[in-house]
């Protein structure tokens, strides 16, 4: 069994219903260790308007990196994710933060996420879950990872009321 670490946020549609959807097709394929609160997160860079809500998980599989990465893609597809705007509004977009202790750069997938030292909104999730879990480049816990960050937008826990 490999150990994946995935970022979930959607900031499109009704995204507490969307998130939850996100959940349940990765447990059709893979088995929950660890989940962090959902958080509402402002939206992060590129063409995004709408606040997000984010969430990480951690998971066991039987698939290896690109039939995870497969999988995810596919759930996001079927949660209507249209790749027309990078760092835009999107229904759900899933990010394998962390694949085992492995170091990956393919044509398709980079692990661990490249952007992930420098986005409080999947830092904090990330240093709730596993705070002590050392980044395998940055050679940093994720706790101490999201000490470090400058990233100044506010990552707050959602409350649906």
């Amino acid at each position: 069994m490999h150990t994946v670490v995935l970022g979930l946020g959607g900031n499109e549609g009704d995204r507490l219903f969307l998130l939850n959807e996100a959940v349940n097709g990765l447990l059709q394929e893979m088995k929950l260790v660890r989940a962090s609160a959902i958080y509402e997160t402002e939206a992060w860079g590129g063409e995004s308007l709408s606040p997000y809500l984010n969430q990480v998980l951690v998971l066991q599989t039987k698939m290896d990196p690109e039939e995870t990465l497969a999988c995810i893609q596919q759930i996001e597809g079927h949660l209507g994710r249209k790749r027309e705007t990078k760092w835009g509004d999107r229904t759900m977009d899933i990010d394998i933060l962390y694949f085992d202790e492995a170091v990956i750069h393919s044509e398709v997938l980079q692990v661990p996420h490249p952007q992930l030292s420098f986005r409080k909104f999947v830092l904090v999730p990330l240093a709730e879950v596993l705070p002590e879990y050392i980044h395998p480049l940055e050679k940093r816990s994720n706790k101490e990872l999201l000490k470090r960050c400058k990233d100044p937008l506010t990552v707050g826990v959602y409350s649906d009321g």
